[in-house]
This record gives C-alpha cells, sequence and structure tokens, in this order.
C-alpha cells in the first residue's frame, strides 16, 4: 500500500497521508512520495488548489519512531534536512492555495505542517499536540516560526513546552486554524472548501500568497511596496 495516495480530481491535487494502521505517521518513503506529489500540483496548470489530508482516523501522529531507532533508520538530522524541511518549503512556496483538512489527530512535526499550510480546517474531534517536549526534543518543521504568528508567543510556549492536547474549538478559538467542518462527510466538505479555492483567479491567490510570505519577514513600508494597484478594470483569464 502506498504510503501517498495523490490523485488530480478537478481543479484540486489531493494528497492523502496513507498508512493508517500507524496513525499515518512518517517515514522516509512517506515524506519522499509528499514532496514528489507536492512538486506534480506546482507543475501542473491543472491544479489550481492543494487539499492535504490523512486516511483513517488520524491526520498523522508525527514520525514513525521505530524507522528512527531501527539499525539503519535515518538520523534525525536526515528527516528534517531531507524528509520534512523540503516539504514545508514547498508548502509554503507554491504559489497556489494549499488547504489541510485535520481528520483527527495531528501531532509533532506533521502538526506543523498542517499549520505551515495557508488555510488549516478540522473534524470537530481532530485535535493539534506539539508533543516534541515529552521526548526531550525542540519543536522542528517550522512549528517555532508559524505558532507564535498563528496564536502569540505565550500561547505558543506553553502548547510547546506543555505539551497539551488542543481541541479542534480551541485551535479555532484562539487562531490556530481556520474552521471546523461540522459536515457528516468530512472529506467532501473539505474537498468542496477546496474547491472553491480553485474556482478562485489562482494567479491573484498566488500572488496574495506571495505577499502573506514577505509578510512575514518585512517592515511596514517595504510591505506597502508589495502591493501594486493598476487602477483599471480586471479582466479574468481564468488563471
Amino acid at each position: 500500500m502506498d504510503p501517498i495516495i495523490f490523485e488530480m480530481k478537478g481543479p484540486v491535487g489531493c494528497i492523502t497521508l496513507n498508512r493508517p494502521n500507524k496513525y499515518n505517521s512518517f517515514t522516509r518513503e512517506l515524506a519522499l512520495q509528499f514532496q514528489e506529489a507536492l512538486k506534480k500540483c506546482r507543475d501542473e496548470a491543472v491544479v489550481r488548489a492543494i487539499l492535504i489530508t490523512g486516511a483513517g482516523k488520524a491526520f498523522c501522529a508525527g514520525q514513525d519512531l521505530g524507522e528512527v531507532t531501527a539499525e539503519e533508520g535515518p538520523s534525525l538530522s536526515t528527516i528534517l534536512s531531507e524528509h520534512l524541511n523540503p516539504i514545508i518549503r514547498l508548502i509554503r512556496e507554491i504559489e497556489k492555495p494549499i488547504v489541510a483538512a485535520v481528520n483527527g489527530v495531528a501531532a509533532g512535526a506533521v502538526s506543523n505542517v498542517a499549520l505551515a499550510c495557508d488555510i488549516t480546517v478540522a473534524a470537530p474531534d481532530a485535535n493539534f499536540i506539539q508533543a516534541f517536549s515529552k521526548i526531550g526534543l525542540i519543536p522542528d518543521s517550522g512549528g517555532t516560526f508559524f505558532l507564535p504568528r498563528l496564536v502569540g508567543p505565550q500561547r505558543a510556549a506553553a502548547y510547546m513546552m506543555l505539551g497539551e492536547k488542543v481541541s479542534a474549538q480551541e485551535a479555532v478559538s484562539v487562531g490556530m486554524i481556520y474552521k471546523i467542518l461540522t459536515e457528516d462527510d468530512f472529506d467532501a466538505a473539505a474537498y468542496a472548501f477546496t474547491e472553491r479555492l480553485a474556482q478562485m483567479p489562482t494567479r491573484g491567490l498566488g500572488l496574495t500568497k506571495r505577499a502573506l510570505n514577505q509578510a512575514l519577514t518585512n517592515a511596514l513600508d517595504r510591505q506597502l511596496a508589495v502591493a501594486f494597484l493598476e487602477k483599471r478594470k480586471p479582466v479574468f483569464k481564468g488563471e
């Protein structure tokens, strides 16, 4: 069974983490296939938005520690430099809207993958856990970059240091994620949400994403120069 299911459903590139018996925990094979799926979404013009979700009851339980402790398993530095960090960079660099649909627990590194996406939605019973402190690790996958910007430094510190479970309801209330999808068919609702973005002007959304990326480090005057209006009536060409 492939650890990643990649499908192009109309204008949406759908990436599903597919190790449900292991709560979709990351392995090298899964991470590299994830990267390839993101690149396909980047390069295929027909893909106008990207949906990332998990198979089964979990979004992802984080890194598969069994792989780490295996005799010839990858080192933590390899996992970061070759597996996880390239995924975060692709998510932020691809100038198409990327939605994370968190269908269950999102723990550790892949909790931060979800938070790196442009918009994160969740099932009512989903939860988020910065589980690093429980095994003596520093949060990775951009967590210390994205989480304080989403919820503020005090709350981010508490979530990361205490490793407490954050419910979907709390995650919405503190601004960690966008919204909860309450429909009975979560997968269908997540697809419909992403397809709505895919029907919008992709180029404009991509440039909005570029401006939001720049806003993370720009001073005000530089950011003011990012937005340029031609003062003419827009002509949409479906791009």
